[in-house]
């Protein structure tokens, strides 16, 4: 047990009944998290975890054996200035309702001010989360442990983990089981998953060359997004000379998730798809710019990071500056050589 808690009772003797978590965006997060519901089932087989999850993103952690329950908050709508009261209520109300579930242990694993509010509002007995916890966060926290803030998302939600005397090796992601969809029947044989979306317009590469990629592969091309993004999506499929086919707005997270199981290779800027893909042991080929691969990139040592050379990256703006180097200057070529490479490097272990 690391004594990396500021305050609080020892948890060193407990075996908690249930644990809440709190982690309720956002994909790419929520699939980190997946970690932490491993390690702590793994070393309470006993305990009921229940789960907060903003509403949309819900799909990831359905049907999930680890999970008895999920709370689903309208994370989106709480932001909006002219819903105040209507966020207050519904704040209210689920605090009402969490504390009458009494739980043992809750886990704040977003360390923002509403997950924390959310947290106290439970009235729990013990409250943890990161020290390093942004917006006031920590003020809610019984128990707070240093997590770091230069080191992959993983390790930072396995430092709790290993507070609470779970064991983080192997890392090993808590996934719901597979589902089969009329979708899903008619995938190709082979198939790479393309994701062109990202969190900002900085981290994405431009459509038109994924769309060139997916023209020179061996393998059909799987474009993955959300319906916000379907026009993207087809800009790839005009470029990509009939070898990639728009998912966009078909799939549920359940069914994406499956797509990506079965694929040889995720290509993708830093998005959530990326994340799962890793979870799953999928190799990934992940394009990086203003964004840290130390932090955010796929993890394990099985995957392939392309990034431009240059001393203002990462420099993590959301927005693209007037060069745009970081990601206007990763061609194609320099792509493909690299997925080649790193394809012949995966054939020569398997065989």
């Amino acid at each position: 047990m690391r004594s990396n808690a500021v305050s609080g009772r020892d948890l060193s003797d407990v075996l908690p009944r249930k644990v809440l978590v709190i982690k309720p965006s956002a994909l790419g997060d929520v699939v980190h998290g997946l970690t932490f519901l491993h390690a702590i089932t793994d070393r309470f087989p006993h305990a009921e975890v229940q789960w907060v999850v903003a509403r949309g993103l819900d799909g990831i952690l359905q049907d999930n054996p680890k999970i008895s329950r999920l709370w689903i908050i309208d994370k989106d709508r709480w932001k909006r200035l002219d819903s105040a009261g209507e966020t207050l209520r519904a704040l209210w109300g689920l605090g009402r309702d969490l504390r009458a579930e009494r739980f043992d242990w809750v886990v704040d694993l977003q360390g923002l001010f509403r997950s924390g509010l959310i947290a106290g509002l439970t009235r729990c007995s013990v409250r943890i989360g990161f020290r390093e916890g942004r917006e006031g966060s920590p003020f809610f926290y019984t128990h707070r442990v240093r997590g770091g803030r230069d080191v992959h998302a993983i390790d930072r939600y396995l430092e709790i983990a290993r507070f609470l005397g779970c064991s983080a090796d192997p890392v090993r992601h808590a996934f719901s089981p597979p589902v089969e969809s009329p979708l899903l029947a008619t995938l190709p044989e082979q198939y790479a998953v393309m994701a062109p979306s990202a969190g900002g317009e900085a981290k994405k590469w431009p459509a038109e060359r994924f769309g060139e990629l997916a023209s020179r592969l061996p393998w059909t091309s799987l474009v993955v997004a959300g319906k916000a993004d379907a026009g993207l999506a087809s800009v790839v499929v005009d470029h990509s000379a009939g070898r990639a086919v728009s998912l966009a707005g078909r799939t549920s997270l359940r069914e994406l998730v499956e797509i990506i199981r079965r694929a040889k290779w995720l290509i993708s800027n830093d998005t959530g798809p990326m994340h799962i893909a890793a979870g799953l042991n999928v190799p990934v080929l992940a394009l990086f710019g203003p964004t840290s691969p130390d932090r955010t990139g796929p993890y394990g040592d099985m995957h392939t990071i392309v990034r431009s050379s240059l001393p203002c990256s990462p420099c993590f703006k959301r927005g693209k500056c007037a060069q745009w180097r970081c990601m206007e200057g990763i061609s194609v070529e320099q792509v493909l050589s690299v997925l080649e490479s790193a394809q012949d490097r995966i054939e020569r272990r398997s065989g």
